[in-house]
Protein backbone atom coordinates (compact mmCIF):
# COMPACT_ATOMS: atom_id res chain seq x y z
CA UNK A 1 0.00 0.00 0.00
CA UNK A 2 1.82 3.23 -0.89
CA UNK A 3 2.16 5.87 1.44
CA UNK A 4 0.99 9.77 0.92
CA UNK A 5 5.16 10.28 0.68
CA UNK A 6 5.41 7.42 -1.67
CA UNK A 7 2.52 8.62 -4.05
CA UNK A 8 4.67 11.89 -4.38
CA UNK A 9 7.88 10.50 -4.88
CA UNK A 10 6.70 8.55 -7.85
CA UNK A 11 4.49 10.56 -9.29
CA UNK A 12 6.53 13.66 -9.19
CA UNK A 13 9.82 11.47 -10.73
CA UNK A 14 12.19 12.43 -7.47
CA UNK A 15 13.86 10.69 -4.74
CA UNK A 16 12.60 13.38 -1.85
CA UNK A 17 10.00 15.63 -1.57
CA UNK A 18 8.45 17.77 1.27
CA UNK A 19 5.45 16.73 3.48
CA UNK A 20 2.29 18.22 1.98
CA UNK A 21 1.25 21.79 3.76
CA UNK A 22 -2.24 22.08 4.93
CA UNK A 23 -3.55 19.01 5.77
CA UNK A 24 -6.31 19.99 8.22
CA UNK A 25 -8.32 18.55 10.94
CA UNK A 26 -12.35 18.41 11.66
CA UNK A 27 -12.22 22.00 12.30
CA UNK A 28 -10.15 23.29 9.56
CA UNK A 29 -6.66 23.43 11.73
CA UNK A 30 -3.48 21.81 9.93
CA UNK A 31 -2.88 18.45 11.80
CA UNK A 32 0.17 16.00 11.55
CA UNK A 33 -0.65 12.88 9.51
CA UNK A 34 -0.95 9.75 10.83
CA UNK A 35 0.22 6.74 9.48
CA UNK A 36 -3.64 5.78 8.45
CA UNK A 37 -3.26 9.22 7.03
CA UNK A 38 -0.30 8.74 5.33
CA UNK A 39 -1.99 5.24 3.65
CA UNK A 40 -3.51 6.93 0.08
CA UNK A 41 -3.64 3.54 -2.12
CA UNK A 42 -5.56 0.41 -1.03
CA UNK A 43 -7.30 0.33 2.44
CA UNK A 44 -6.34 4.21 2.51
CA UNK A 45 -7.91 4.94 -0.88
CA UNK A 46 -11.08 7.51 -1.47
CA UNK A 47 -12.75 4.24 -2.95
CA UNK A 48 -11.75 1.86 0.03
CA UNK A 49 -13.43 4.95 2.27
CA UNK A 50 -16.29 5.19 0.16
CA UNK A 51 -17.13 1.59 -0.18
CA UNK A 52 -17.35 1.30 3.71
CA UNK A 53 -20.14 3.67 3.96
CA UNK A 54 -22.25 1.90 0.98
CA UNK A 55 -20.96 5.04 -1.28
CA UNK A 56 -19.56 4.95 -4.84
CA UNK A 57 -16.89 7.61 -5.72
CA UNK A 58 -15.47 8.68 -8.85
CA UNK A 59 -14.64 11.44 -11.51
CA UNK A 60 -14.81 12.32 -15.01
CA UNK A 61 -12.72 10.86 -17.41
CA UNK A 62 -10.63 12.75 -20.04
CA UNK A 63 -10.53 10.33 -22.78
CA UNK A 64 -7.02 11.79 -24.05
CA UNK A 65 -5.33 11.27 -20.46
CA UNK A 66 -6.68 7.84 -20.61
CA UNK A 67 -5.04 6.49 -23.78
CA UNK A 68 -1.96 8.31 -23.60
CA UNK A 69 -1.04 8.78 -19.61
CA UNK A 70 0.11 5.98 -17.45
CA UNK A 71 -0.21 7.47 -14.13
CA UNK A 72 -4.09 8.91 -14.55
CA UNK A 73 -4.41 5.32 -15.50
CA UNK A 74 -3.20 4.32 -12.49
CA UNK A 75 -4.37 7.04 -10.25
CA UNK A 76 -8.38 5.81 -11.58
CA UNK A 77 -7.79 2.27 -11.02
CA UNK A 78 -6.30 2.83 -7.06
CA UNK A 79 -9.08 5.60 -6.08
CA UNK A 80 -12.30 5.09 -7.77
CA UNK A 81 -15.05 2.72 -8.17
CA UNK A 82 -16.97 4.50 -10.77
CA UNK A 83 -16.51 6.70 -13.46
CA UNK A 84 -17.78 8.94 -16.18
CA UNK A 85 -16.77 10.90 -19.03
CA UNK A 86 -15.93 14.02 -19.57
CA UNK A 87 -17.07 14.24 -23.42
CA UNK A 88 -16.57 11.26 -25.20
CA UNK A 89 -20.35 10.12 -25.03
CA UNK A 90 -21.42 13.80 -26.21
CA UNK A 91 -23.03 14.30 -29.65
CA UNK A 92 -20.06 15.94 -30.70
CA UNK A 93 -17.76 13.06 -29.95
CA UNK A 94 -20.13 10.37 -30.84
CA UNK A 95 -21.64 11.52 -33.91
CA UNK A 96 -18.65 12.62 -36.66
CA UNK A 97 -21.76 12.89 -39.36
CA UNK A 98 -25.42 12.87 -38.92
CA UNK A 99 -25.24 9.24 -40.16
CA UNK A 100 -22.42 7.23 -38.33
CA UNK A 101 -20.48 7.13 -34.88
CA UNK A 102 -17.58 6.94 -33.48
CA UNK A 103 -17.27 4.62 -30.65
CA UNK A 104 -13.56 5.11 -30.06
CA UNK A 105 -13.33 6.70 -26.98
CA UNK A 106 -16.32 5.42 -25.39
CA UNK A 107 -15.59 1.66 -25.49
CA UNK A 108 -11.86 2.30 -24.59
CA UNK A 109 -13.37 3.88 -21.15
CA UNK A 110 -16.28 1.38 -20.81
CA UNK A 111 -13.32 -1.53 -21.36
CA UNK A 112 -11.43 -0.02 -18.75
CA UNK A 113 -14.03 -0.10 -16.20
CA UNK A 114 -14.66 -3.09 -16.63
CA UNK A 115 -10.97 -4.63 -16.07
CA UNK A 116 -11.19 -2.27 -13.33
CA UNK A 117 -14.08 -3.49 -11.41
CA UNK A 118 -15.86 -0.10 -12.01
CA UNK A 119 -18.85 1.05 -12.90
CA UNK A 120 -19.86 3.78 -15.58
CA UNK A 121 -22.06 6.77 -15.25
CA UNK A 122 -23.09 7.73 -19.03
CA UNK A 123 -23.25 11.23 -19.79
CA UNK A 124 -25.28 12.60 -21.71
CA UNK A 125 -28.04 11.38 -24.03
CA UNK A 126 -29.82 14.79 -24.59
CA UNK A 127 -28.05 18.73 -24.00
CA UNK A 128 -28.12 21.69 -25.07
CA UNK A 129 -24.61 21.86 -25.98
CA UNK A 130 -22.26 19.53 -27.50
CA UNK A 131 -23.50 19.00 -30.55
CA UNK A 132 -21.87 18.73 -33.80
CA UNK A 133 -21.44 21.10 -36.16
CA UNK A 134 -23.67 19.22 -39.35
CA UNK A 135 -26.86 18.91 -36.01
CA UNK A 136 -28.15 23.23 -36.92
CA UNK A 137 -28.72 22.29 -40.88
CA UNK A 138 -29.77 18.84 -40.44
CA UNK A 139 -31.74 18.36 -37.62
CA UNK A 140 -35.25 20.27 -37.49
CA UNK A 141 -38.89 19.98 -36.78
CA UNK A 142 -40.05 17.33 -38.78
CA UNK A 143 -36.78 15.07 -38.02
CA UNK A 144 -35.76 15.89 -34.61
CA UNK A 145 -37.89 13.16 -32.92
CA UNK A 146 -36.11 10.48 -35.10
CA UNK A 147 -32.96 12.09 -34.23
CA UNK A 148 -33.27 11.89 -30.36
CA UNK A 149 -35.21 8.19 -30.61
CA UNK A 150 -32.47 6.98 -32.65
CA UNK A 151 -29.18 7.94 -31.03
CA UNK A 152 -30.29 6.82 -27.52
CA UNK A 153 -31.51 3.46 -29.11
CA UNK A 154 -27.91 3.40 -30.63
CA UNK A 155 -26.06 4.55 -27.83
CA UNK A 156 -28.21 2.97 -25.23
CA UNK A 157 -28.13 -0.16 -26.37
CA UNK A 158 -24.34 -0.19 -27.48
CA UNK A 159 -23.72 -0.19 -23.60
CA UNK A 160 -27.06 -1.73 -22.29
CA UNK A 161 -25.85 -3.80 -19.16
CA UNK A 162 -22.75 -2.32 -18.85
CA UNK A 163 -24.02 1.17 -17.57
CA UNK A 164 -24.20 2.26 -13.29
CA UNK A 165 -26.68 5.01 -14.76
CA UNK A 166 -27.13 7.53 -17.65
CA UNK A 167 -27.58 11.41 -17.54
CA UNK A 168 -30.60 11.49 -19.72
CA UNK A 169 -31.27 15.04 -19.39
CA UNK A 170 -28.92 17.77 -18.98
CA UNK A 171 -29.85 21.06 -17.70
CA UNK A 172 -33.06 21.75 -19.31
CA UNK A 173 -34.18 24.09 -16.98
CA UNK A 174 -33.29 27.81 -17.27
CA UNK A 175 -35.04 30.40 -16.04
CA UNK A 176 -34.09 33.45 -17.68
CA UNK A 177 -35.76 32.07 -20.48
CA UNK A 178 -39.03 32.97 -18.61
CA UNK A 179 -41.39 30.48 -19.02
CA UNK A 180 -43.75 29.71 -15.80
CA UNK A 181 -41.79 26.19 -15.29
CA UNK A 182 -38.41 27.62 -15.80
CA UNK A 183 -37.67 25.28 -18.63
CA UNK A 184 -35.09 26.01 -20.87
CA UNK A 185 -36.68 27.50 -24.66
CA UNK A 186 -33.17 28.51 -25.52
CA UNK A 187 -32.50 24.62 -26.25
CA UNK A 188 -32.82 23.38 -29.97
CA UNK A 189 -34.64 20.21 -28.28
CA UNK A 190 -37.34 22.49 -26.99
CA UNK A 191 -37.70 24.70 -29.57
CA UNK A 192 -38.19 21.45 -32.35
CA UNK A 193 -40.16 19.63 -30.06
CA UNK A 194 -41.59 20.99 -27.20
CA UNK A 195 -41.48 20.25 -23.57
CA UNK A 196 -42.23 16.81 -24.41
CA UNK A 197 -38.78 15.91 -25.68
CA UNK A 198 -37.62 15.23 -21.79
CA UNK A 199 -39.87 12.31 -21.64
CA UNK A 200 -39.43 10.76 -24.99
CA UNK A 201 -35.65 11.09 -24.01
CA UNK A 202 -36.66 9.09 -20.75
CA UNK A 203 -38.93 6.73 -22.17
CA UNK A 204 -36.36 5.79 -24.81
CA UNK A 205 -33.60 5.10 -22.39
CA UNK A 206 -35.41 3.21 -20.31
CA UNK A 207 -36.21 0.99 -23.93
CA UNK A 208 -32.71 0.98 -24.50
CA UNK A 209 -31.17 0.01 -21.01
CA UNK A 210 -33.63 -1.56 -18.07
CA UNK A 211 -31.31 -1.75 -15.93
CA UNK A 212 -29.27 1.38 -15.96
CA UNK A 213 -30.88 4.45 -13.98
CA UNK A 214 -31.86 7.42 -15.42
CA UNK A 215 -31.08 10.35 -14.04
CA UNK A 216 -31.69 14.16 -14.54
CA UNK A 217 -28.43 16.25 -14.15
CA UNK A 218 -28.38 20.18 -13.50
CA UNK A 219 -26.39 22.85 -12.05
CA UNK A 220 -26.51 26.25 -10.29
CA UNK A 221 -28.90 24.45 -7.53
CA UNK A 222 -27.31 24.41 -4.80
CA UNK A 223 -26.46 27.99 -2.99
CA UNK A 224 -29.21 29.63 -0.38
CA UNK A 225 -29.60 32.51 -2.76
CA UNK A 226 -32.88 33.84 -4.57
CA UNK A 227 -31.68 32.95 -7.62
CA UNK A 228 -30.47 29.02 -7.48
CA UNK A 229 -33.47 28.67 -5.13
CA UNK A 230 -35.99 29.70 -8.12
CA UNK A 231 -34.11 26.97 -10.52
CA UNK A 232 -33.75 24.50 -7.51
CA UNK A 233 -37.66 25.00 -7.38
CA UNK A 234 -38.36 24.36 -10.94
CA UNK A 235 -36.06 21.63 -11.15
CA UNK A 236 -38.23 19.73 -7.99
CA UNK A 237 -41.50 20.63 -9.92
CA UNK A 238 -40.23 18.84 -12.96
CA UNK A 239 -39.30 15.93 -11.38
CA UNK A 240 -42.26 15.61 -9.21
CA UNK A 241 -44.36 16.41 -12.85
CA UNK A 242 -42.06 13.37 -14.40
CA UNK A 243 -43.09 10.69 -11.64
CA UNK A 244 -47.01 12.29 -11.69
CA UNK A 245 -46.67 10.99 -15.47
CA UNK A 246 -44.68 7.42 -14.70
CA UNK A 247 -41.84 9.05 -16.94
CA UNK A 248 -39.11 6.29 -15.80
CA UNK A 249 -36.87 8.46 -13.84
CA UNK A 250 -34.76 7.18 -10.97
CA UNK A 251 -32.20 9.90 -9.66
CA UNK A 252 -31.26 13.57 -9.60
CA UNK A 253 -27.94 14.74 -10.31
CA UNK A 254 -26.64 17.35 -8.59
CA UNK A 255 -23.29 19.19 -10.38
CA UNK A 256 -22.16 20.57 -7.73
CA UNK A 257 -20.10 23.40 -8.95
CA UNK A 258 -18.91 24.92 -5.72
CA UNK A 259 -16.93 28.04 -5.20
CA UNK A 260 -14.57 28.58 -2.93
CA UNK A 261 -15.52 32.17 -1.93
CA UNK A 262 -19.26 32.97 -1.59
CA UNK A 263 -21.36 35.28 0.55
CA UNK A 264 -24.22 32.63 0.32
CA UNK A 265 -24.17 29.21 2.23
CA UNK A 266 -25.83 25.73 0.43
CA UNK A 267 -26.70 23.67 3.43
CA UNK A 268 -30.61 24.46 2.72
CA UNK A 269 -29.92 24.38 -0.61
CA UNK A 270 -28.53 21.12 -0.65
CA UNK A 271 -31.65 19.81 2.33
CA UNK A 272 -34.19 20.72 0.03
CA UNK A 273 -32.84 19.16 -3.17
CA UNK A 274 -31.87 15.75 -1.95
CA UNK A 275 -35.28 15.88 0.95
CA UNK A 276 -37.17 16.66 -2.17
CA UNK A 277 -35.66 13.69 -4.49
CA UNK A 278 -36.24 11.31 -1.22
CA UNK A 279 -39.98 12.33 -0.99
CA UNK A 280 -40.17 10.70 -4.81
CA UNK A 281 -38.17 7.88 -4.12
CA UNK A 282 -35.12 8.78 -6.29
CA UNK A 283 -31.62 8.60 -5.62
CA UNK A 284 -28.95 11.17 -5.71
CA UNK A 285 -25.47 11.62 -7.23
CA UNK A 286 -23.17 14.19 -6.77
CA UNK A 287 -22.04 14.16 -10.65
CA UNK A 288 -19.45 17.01 -11.17
CA UNK A 289 -18.12 18.52 -7.72
CA UNK A 290 -14.92 21.09 -8.20
CA UNK A 291 -14.18 23.94 -6.17
CA UNK A 292 -13.23 27.21 -8.34
CA UNK A 293 -10.89 28.92 -5.92
CA UNK A 294 -10.22 32.33 -8.40
CA UNK A 295 -12.00 34.21 -5.80
CA UNK A 296 -9.44 33.06 -3.05
CA UNK A 297 -7.31 36.51 -2.74
CA UNK A 298 -3.81 34.86 -1.70
CA UNK A 299 -1.30 32.89 -4.01
CA UNK A 300 -0.30 30.84 -1.26
CA UNK A 301 -0.66 27.66 -2.99
CA UNK A 302 -0.97 25.78 0.89
CA UNK A 303 -3.38 28.47 1.70
CA UNK A 304 -5.08 27.94 -1.12
CA UNK A 305 -5.77 24.21 -0.82
CA UNK A 306 -6.48 24.88 2.62
CA UNK A 307 -9.74 26.97 2.02
CA UNK A 308 -10.76 24.41 -1.22
CA UNK A 309 -10.40 21.84 1.10
CA UNK A 310 -12.74 23.24 3.38
CA UNK A 311 -15.59 23.92 1.16
CA UNK A 312 -15.62 20.33 0.36
CA UNK A 313 -15.51 19.34 3.62
CA UNK A 314 -18.55 21.52 4.27
CA UNK A 315 -19.78 20.66 1.16
CA UNK A 316 -19.73 16.94 1.39
CA UNK A 317 -20.96 17.22 5.01
CA UNK A 318 -23.94 18.77 4.10
CA UNK A 319 -24.88 16.42 0.89
CA UNK A 320 -23.83 12.97 3.26
CA UNK A 321 -25.53 14.00 6.46
CA UNK A 322 -28.81 11.23 5.36
CA UNK A 323 -28.11 8.35 3.12
CA UNK A 324 -30.00 9.77 -0.05
CA UNK A 325 -26.66 10.58 -2.06
CA UNK A 326 -25.31 6.96 -3.42
CA UNK A 327 -22.30 8.61 -5.32
CA UNK A 328 -20.16 11.35 -5.57
CA UNK A 329 -18.10 12.35 -8.44
CA UNK A 330 -15.48 15.02 -9.13
CA UNK A 331 -15.33 16.58 -12.31
CA UNK A 332 -11.64 14.91 -13.48
CA UNK A 333 -9.46 13.94 -10.93
CA UNK A 334 -6.62 16.48 -11.26
CA UNK A 335 -5.62 19.90 -11.67
CA UNK A 336 -3.58 18.64 -14.67
CA UNK A 337 -6.83 18.43 -17.00
CA UNK A 338 -9.35 20.98 -15.17
CA UNK A 339 -11.85 22.53 -17.03
CA UNK A 340 -11.17 25.35 -14.92
CA UNK A 341 -7.63 25.86 -17.04
CA UNK A 342 -9.15 25.83 -20.14
CA UNK A 343 -9.06 29.38 -21.02
CA UNK A 344 -9.39 32.09 -18.66
CA UNK A 345 -13.00 32.26 -18.78
CA UNK A 346 -13.20 30.95 -14.86
CA UNK A 347 -10.12 32.98 -13.95
CA UNK A 348 -11.18 36.31 -14.72
CA UNK A 349 -10.17 37.59 -10.86
CA UNK A 350 -6.68 35.62 -11.50
CA UNK A 351 -6.23 34.98 -15.60
CA UNK A 352 -2.20 34.07 -15.08
CA UNK A 353 -2.88 31.58 -11.84
CA UNK A 354 -4.04 28.30 -12.99
CA UNK A 355 -6.76 26.65 -10.37
CA UNK A 356 -6.83 23.68 -7.98
CA UNK A 357 -10.22 22.57 -7.49
CA UNK A 358 -9.61 19.07 -7.20
CA UNK A 359 -8.47 16.11 -4.81
CA UNK A 360 -5.07 15.38 -6.40
CA UNK A 361 -2.88 18.05 -8.04
CA UNK A 362 -0.73 17.91 -11.23
CA UNK A 363 1.78 15.61 -10.51
CA UNK A 364 -1.60 13.17 -9.08
CA UNK A 365 -0.14 13.40 -5.83
CA UNK A 366 -3.62 13.77 -3.03
CA UNK A 367 -4.62 17.73 -2.01
CA UNK A 368 -5.67 18.53 1.03
CA UNK A 369 -9.02 17.96 -0.48
CA UNK A 370 -8.34 14.68 -0.90
CA UNK A 371 -7.93 14.06 2.69
CA UNK A 372 -11.21 16.07 2.73
CA UNK A 373 -13.27 14.15 1.35
CA UNK A 374 -11.83 10.72 2.66
CA UNK A 375 -12.73 12.66 6.02
CA UNK A 376 -16.21 13.05 5.15
CA UNK A 377 -17.22 9.39 3.97
CA UNK A 378 -15.62 8.02 7.08
CA UNK A 379 -18.25 10.37 8.65
CA UNK A 380 -21.11 9.25 6.51
CA UNK A 381 -23.79 6.95 7.53
CA UNK A 382 -23.87 3.66 6.02
CA UNK A 383 -26.00 3.37 3.08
Amino acid sequence: MLTRREWMRQAAGVTAVAAMPGLLGSKGHAKTPSSDDQAISGAGSLKAHAAARGLLTGCAVNANLLREDEGFRKLLAEQYNIVVPENCMKWNILRPTADTYNFTDADSLVAFAETHGMKVRGHNFVWHEALPGWFATAVNKGNAQKFLVDHIRTVGGRYTGKMHSWDVVNEAIWIPDGRPDGMRTSSPWFQMLGPGYIDLAFRTARAADPTALLTYNDYSIEYDNDEEGKKRTAVLALLRRMKADKVPLDALGIQSHIHSVSKDGFSRGVSELIEGAKALGLQVFVTELDVNDDAIDTDDMAERDKIVAEVYRNYLTAALNGTEVKAVLTWGASDKNTWLNHGTKFRKQHPDRTQRPLPFDPEYAPAPAFFAMRECFDNAKKR
